[in-house]
């Protein structure tokens, strides 16, 4: 079986053998690649660049459009087709009175005794087995070559640091060695070109979503392994582990990225074995189906992997605030949905307060603004959006408050008397808010959906280093990404045409003017 790095030299030496012929090259994007180097090609996944230069085995000089310049080689791959541009070979393809003359040009160009379309079926199928046979091998170096050594050498690896550098790995294989398989019985030796391969991906959909946790991990396993790898002794270690194993000569690192573009890859595959199926195939609505379904584990993880840098910024905002009373946010709660000003009302004291709304998912925190540092806030409460219904209020008398109200809505426990009344400056941020309640709840449904849940180790480390990046004793100056413009803007009016005695019901209490006020009002930090 042919190693990644003779699978690396074969694609060199095709691609350049090619080129010396005189014929076209183009290779497909298999990530983004973003530059600002104005002698780099950028692209992104899915692109179709001319390789017009693949003499160095790592940088290759090609061309998209008017564009030229280098780009990793790895990023692409080689096209399974070479003959010609996608768009004349798609012309082609649908042709369906292609004269005798093409038919035996592409035949030969394709291979023998098959039509063009199903020989580039056959070549694309081939490729997915080749591929996740390589993959099975290089996950087996890894689980055997890196970590049972490393569980042998208590002396220099905690189980923590082997989990954090190497993540779910391990589990990863079992089911890789699971799903390759599902793929060799449904896989037509004979005739590739007939083999039903999109049921496998189906039948593993749900599987394939362990690699959120892999892919959520990689960044602290980098963090990780690059502290070790300034000690000789663990340099030393990781390069008797790969020469024992006999793996090619790549960094442990470059190892452990590898799950990472896989799962990235699939939808390229089907995408492309998609575009050589026939609609008559009996692969055709499963390849295609298979396709949207590893769409959405692309999707997925992406998001997952979204919502867990956010948790950092949460915890630093927690941080930042004043006073904070009861357990962390992060315990219950995972994302920021909504935030902003309103003025509150709570029974039985029915006291009006402007206050700063933070809508989190199973949540909703309020502070209260300092009186000078505007920026600053102080901690005052939360509401369990899990046991409150948001019902819209009409301009009018609301009677259990027995007050007349605007631009108002209420949220009330679905069991017991706690009722909160909030009222806005405008009716399009009520109903912007409206929105996000709304939003709220469908966040936590699809959280239940999809099984997504932070583990104990994420929380603690999240608030370790919000901690770490507010020190005890120092002022807390708040920088939080999420409520930067909203903490720019001014307090909500109040509500108008209301008589003189509910408007002073609804408005701060006034306060006496003072000296530090009026100074306060000349000040930078009063908005």
């Amino acid at each position: 079986m042919p190693t990644a790095k003779h699978r690396c030299n074969w694609r060199n030496g095709r691609s350049f053998r090619l080129i010396s012929d005189g014929s076209v090259v183009y290779a497909e994007a298999l990530w983004d690649h973003v530059t600002m180097d104005i002698q780099e090609l950028g692209f992104k996944a899915g692109d179709v660049i001319e390789v017009i230069d693949a003499t160095n085995k790592e940088w290759w000089w090609g061309r998209i459009m008017d564009s030229e310049g280098w780009f990793p080689a790895s990023f692409v791959r080689l096209r399974v087709n070479q003959d010609e541009p996608m768009e004349q070979l798609s012309t082609h393809l649908e042709e369906s009175q292609c004269g005798d003359e093409d038919r035996a040009g592409l035949g030969l160009l394709l291979g023998p005794g098959l039509p063009c379309k199903e020989q580039m079926r056959a070549n694309v199928i081939n490729e997915i087995m080749s591929t996740e046979r390589d993959y099975i091998k290089h996950l087996k170096d890894i689980c055997e070559g890196y970590i049972k050594q490393c569980r042998k050498r208590t002396d220099m690896f905690t189980e923590e640091q082997l989990r954090t550098i190497f993540g779910n790995i391990e589990e990863i294989y079992r089911f890789q060695r699971k799903f390759l398989k599902g793929l060799e019985k449904k896989f037509n030796k004979e005739q590739p070109h007939l083999s039903e391969i999109g049921c496998c991906f189906l039948e593993h959909q749900t599987d394939f979503q362990i690699y959120s946790e892999y892919c959520n991990n990689h960044p602290n396993a980098c963090v990780q392994l690059s502290k070790l790898m300034k000690v000789n002794k663990y340099v030393f270690f990781f390069e008797a582990c790969r020469l024992l194993q006999k793996m090619i000569d790549i960094s442990l690192d470059g190892f452990l990225l590898t799950p990472v573009q896989k799962i990235c890859k699939y939808p390229l595959q089907l995408a492309e074995l998609l575009k050589y199926t026939n609609p008559q195939h009996r692969d055709y609505k499963d390849v295609e189906a298979a396709l949207n379904a590893m769409k959405n584990v692309a999707r997925l993880i992406n998001e997952r992997k979204r919502r867990l840098e956010n948790i950092d910024k949460i915890a630093q905002w927690q941080s930042s605030i004043e006073d904070w009373e009861g357990e962390d946010v992060l315990v219950r709660s995972s994302e920021l949905i909504f935030s902003g000003e309103m003025t509150k009302l709570s029974q039985p004291q029915s006291k009006s307060q402007q206050r700063m709304f933070f809508l989190f998912d199973h949540q909703m925190v309020y502070c209260k603004k300092d009186l000078l540092r505007r920026d600053i806030l102080y901690y005052k409460g939360r509401m369990d959006m899990d046991l409150m219904e948001v019902i819209d209020l009409e301009d009018g008398k609301e009677k259990d408050f027995n007050i007349t109200v605007k631009n108002a809505l209420k949220l009330r426990a679905r069991s017991g008397d706690e009722a909160h009344l909030l009222c806005t400056k405008k009716p399009e941020l009520k109903q912007r808010w409206l929105r996000a309640f709304a939003d709220e709840r469908k966040q936590v449904h699809h959280d239940r959906e999809t099984g997504f849940s932070l583990t104990e180790v994420q929380k603690k480390q999240a608030m370790l280093n919000a901690f770490k990046s507010h020190p005890a004793g120092k002022p807390k100056a708040v920088t939080r990404p999420y409520c930067d413009f909203l903490l720019r803007q001014k307090h909500p009016s109040l509500p108008t045409a209301l008589p003189q005695q509910q408007v002073f019901m609804l408005a701060e209490p006034k306060r006496k003017t003072t000296f530090w006020h009026n100074i306060g009002r000349l000040t930078p930090f009063k908005k």
